[in-house]
């Protein structure tokens, strides 16, 4: 059992949590859909070399994003598109546009690489945020294994909401068929489905840090749970709102 101490009492971190750390790390060092295991743990890297690049933070008080000269403070691991979105992802989501989008597959960062990219960040992220929140260091990222991406796209995909295509509520049919239950696709959950398995990785992340998909509907007590479901959505509730998400 894990703990960390607030103040002088020491408190347990669930196993559930730890384990599903250690699923995802083994998921990131290998070959994804549309980039290598060595390529993931690169974006996984800048996903923390974002929260010190001097460039995004100066960035981030433009007026303009897209017209503020500058280079990223990066590992030389990417090419510096690449790092550029990850970078952009985490410092200043709320002003990407499609155009940014449109502009980054112009210049061959596909729209299923980007989405993988997103899938890496927000889940390294959401990871490194709890260590940090308990005080914690973040873990060691792992090391890549060899191999190619499988570049698997979907059959069912529409452009009807967001940026990117995405498998729509009806298209969780056959290798897809375990993305969610029928008549439960919510835009937030078909955001990554250009690439299911970023999907799959952030599920199981969710599911440990704040619900599983098939109790998102039900306002439950559970015993594995110290707040309820309505505490559980006032936290959610405050932070989404300290992070502009406005979904």
């Amino acid at each position: 059992m894990t703990y960390f101490e607030f103040g002088a009492v020491p408190y347990p971190i669930r196993e559930d949590i730890s384990d599903a750390y250690r699923a995802y790390w083994e998921k990131l060092a290998a070959p994804g859909t549309w980039w290598t295991g060595e390529e993931r743990v690169a974006i996984a890297e800048e996903t923390r070399n974002a929260l010190t690049c001097r460039y995004c933070a100066e960035r981030k008080e433009a007026l303009s994003p897209y017209t503020f000269p500058g280079e990223h403070d990066h590992s030389g691991n990417l090419p510096e598109l690449v790092v550029d979105a990850v970078h952009r992802v985490v410092t200043d989501q709320t002003r990407i546009t499609q155009s940014y989008v449109d502009d980054n597959v112009a210049r061959d960062l596909s729209k299923e690489a980007y989405v993988e990219l997103v899938g890496i960040v927000v889940a390294v992220f959401s990871i490194d945020e709890f260590h940090r929140a308990l005080g914690l260091p973040v873990e060691e990222l792992p090391e890549p294994l060899p191999g190619q991406p499988s570049q698997y796209r979907p059959s069912h995909l529409s452009e009807d909401i967001g940026f990117v295509p995405t498998v729509p509520p009806e298209g969780a049919v056959g290798d897809e068929d375990d993305l969610w239950r029928t008549g439960f696709a919510a835009n937030v959950i078909r955001a990554l489905t250009l690439v299911p398995n970023a999907l799959r990785e952030w599920r199981a992340i969710a599911a440990v840090q704040y619900l599983a998909l098939e109790k998102m509907r039900g306002w439950f007590e559970d015993d594995t749970r110290v707040i309820n479901r309505l505490q559980m959505e006032l936290v959610a509730g405050r932070v989404s709102a300290v992070n502009e998400c406005f979904y």
